[in-house]
């Protein structure tokens, strides 16, 4: 173990520290520290009943539960971990830093804790694809590597596991960037585009939450941005460290760019085709883009034959355009990953002809009014569910180029209609997505839950 990590484990022992939220992220970490002989108050809106067999394995840790309606009053402790998806100024918060209490998360002790290099990526759209393809290439050059983040798998937990020589990959969302005071080796930012705006106070304040992937680097840094994207391309100003671009529009200085069905590669001066576009198992524009990013964040750690057979092998990951069936002629995609409209642009970009698409859900106050357009020139149909399908309906109706039927629009009262309208709707050689632009909390717990149950409902067509 490392000196930083024995030093902390020393220090909580006997301390009051409270960890906000019993769920994926918190309850290894939960674990952690009450085997490091802290005395740990887990906190959760949750009732007893929700949380299940869990309680009985928290208080038998000796973990302290706080739990209901009132589990944010007077919360006593030294230290206090948040969960990623509570707002830092929220008033029991501050409270509590009047007080003297240390408020932090999983992420940033991890970052404080860490003994090896840290490649973190960050965006609106792709950072899970980005991150696992990173993950991916590393693996396949023989390195050990620790994978986690918000891609659903806190290290805090492993990090007395985690060496100087290793490499740890995070996915870091908004929600954990907004507080962070420290940056990783090496930061990529895939792209920026109005998201969680029902979370945070502004589009300023999202998009300010992003830049510290990298604010906090030192000229040993090294930034990837995507200089087809208006916020990435301005942040390069700000780098302390080299900056390597990556553009599916135009050539770049230093990074990679895609021209002509070659992904291209510039470094030191020399510009040269590095791999073809048909090379690359994952389809999608979309993904010649997490592609490239990804081999401007490991370049000099994975040899050109390792980049090569990764493309070939990587076929993304589910929820992502994953294609579920093919029935009477008809194929079914499962892109449940699409919680926002540049997503599902980008599921349209995917496809040479008109799909039918199944659209809506919970709302982000993200506005539809460009987004109904795209519908029309890209929609053979359109089956709009939950919370947003009014406004999804109406940027459509609205939309210049839109004529009666032009495209279909039928609205369903749950996902199992939608798959059914849709159905009936397809003739051969159709093609059926759902990718909702929306997020799922209206319905389903979260993109996962929702995909899985499409799935489902897909596969039971007879």
């Amino acid at each position: 173990m490392n000196q930083k990590c024995a030093a902390f484990f020393e220090w909580i022992r006997g301390r009051k520290i409270a960890v906000i939220g019993i769920g994926v992220s918190n309850t290894p970490l939960i674990r952690l520290l009450a085997a490091k002989g802290a005395r740990v108050t887990a906190c959760d809106r949750k009732s007893l009943t929700e949380l299940g067999d869990l309680v009985e394995e928290l208080m038998s840790l000796g973990v302290t539960l706080k739990l209901g309606e009132h589990y944010l009053d007077e919360l006593d402790a030294e230290l206090l971990f948040r969960t990623p998806g509570m707002r830092p100024d929220i008033a029991p918060l501050c409270q509590a830093r009047e007080r003297g209490v240390t408020v932090t998360s999983e992420m940033e002790v991890f970052f404080a804790l860490c003994p090896c290099k840290i490649i973190a990526v960050t965006g609106s759209d792709g950072k899970s694809t980005t991150t696992s393809l990173i993950a991916a290439l590393l693996k396949a050059q023989g390195k050990r590597c620790h994978l986690g983040g918000n891609i659903g798998r806190p290290l805090l937990p492993d990090i007395e596991k985690i060496e100087q020589g290793d490499v740890a990959v995070l996915e870091l969302s908004s929600f954990q960037l907004m507080t962070m005071r420290r940056s990783p080796d090496v930061a990529v930012i895939t792209n920026v585009a109005p998201n969680h705006l029902d979370w945070h106070t502004s589009m300023e304040e999202y998009a300010g939450s992003k830049e510290n992937i990298f604010l906090h680097q030192d000229e040993n840094g090294l930034l990837v941005l995507n200089a087809d994207n208006d916020y990435t391309r301005s942040y390069a100003a700000r780098a302390k460290g080299r900056v390597l671009l990556f553009s599916r529009r135009e050539k770049v200085d230093d990074g990679c760019y895609y021209a002509d069905g070659w992904i291209r590669r510039v470094r030191n001066g020399a510009d040269a085709p590095f791999l073809r576009r048909d090379e690359l198992h994952l389809p999608g524009d979309h993904n010649v883009e997490n592609f490239m990013a990804a081999l401007c964040a490991v370049r000099g750690l994975v040899s050109d034959d390792t980049v090569r057979r990764v493309a070939a092998d990587f076929a993304g990951l589910p929820h992502r355009l994953e294609l579920v069936r093919e029935l009477d002629g008809v194929r079914y995609y499962n892109d449940s990953i699409a919680s926002s409209p540049t997503r599902t642009r980008a599921c349209f970009a995917s496809f040479k002809q008109k799909i039918i698409v199944i659209l809506g859900g919970y709302d982000k106050k993200i506005a539809f009014d460009d987004f109904g357009a795209d519908v029309v020139r890209n929609a053979k149909a359109a089956v709009l569910i939950g919370v947003t399908a009014p406004k999804i309906e109406q940027a459509i109706r609205s939309a210049a180029g839109y004529r009666t039927d032009t495209p279909i629009l039928r609205q369903a009262t749950s996902l199992e209609e939608a798959v059914r309208e849709a159905r009936a709707l397809a003739a051969p050689g159709d093609v059926v997505v759902l990718s909702p632009a929306c997020a799922s909390f209206d319905m389903f717990r979260n993109f996962m839950e929702r995909g899985d149950r499409f799935r489902e409902l897909v596969s039971a067509l007879n």
